[in-house]
């Protein structure tokens, strides 16, 4: 009897160990393995109208939008009070020319983010190269802890600087 407390006590811890602790991995793996439909990726249709003549309907046009497809970005623009007329064919607000021209003076790259996904790829699989887990977890927060900012030690250097900061819970501090 006392061996098998022993084994169940050492289960449970080891079982224990498992576990992400305080990191969130839910925040970073966002694929689902449980063969459901992804909720957030399911955009709802417009519903359909009965248009005021239909002798003045547009010739259809194969692979053309429609009025009841989803256009979330516009949709998020009326929402917030904005005007989706407004948005240019890039998705930015047509007035922003200006500001896109000037931050594209020098060039810019279409497939940045294709590039900078394979090499945060690389970086992750180069510092995971030597740590096997028998447990999956996220890589990021192995990857990228060296260049993690110590927040409290920001926070007091910049009150020590004299400068002005918002409340911040104490150290240690959980919701």
């Amino acid at each position: 009897m006392k061996l098998a407390q022993v084994a169940l006590m050492l289960g449970v811890t080891g079982l224990a160990a498992c576990s992400p602790g305080e990191r969130d991995i839910r925040l970073h793996r966002l694929k689902t393995n449980s063969g459901q439909p992804e909720e957030f990726a399911i955009l709802p249709t417009k519903p359909l109208q009965t248009p005021p003549n239909f002798a003045e309907l547009p010739a259809p046009v194969p692979g053309a939008a429609n009025r009841t497809d989803p256009t979330p970005k516009a949709d998020a623009v009326a929402a917030l009070g904005g005007n989706p007329a407004r948005l240019a064919e890039t998705g930015a607000p047509a007035g922003d020319g200006a500001l896109i021209g000037t931050a594209s003076r020098f060039g810019r790259d279409p497939q940045i983010r294709t590039r900078l996904a394979a090499e945060d790829l690389a970086y992750r699989k180069r510092k995971s190269l030597f740590s096997y887990k028998i447990v999956p977890q996220d890589e990021y927060y192995d990857a990228y802890r060296s260049q993690w900012l110590d927040t409290y030690a920001v926070l007091d250097a910049f009150r020590r600087a004299g400068a002005r900061t918002p409340s911040a819970p104490p150290q240690g501090y959980e919701d």
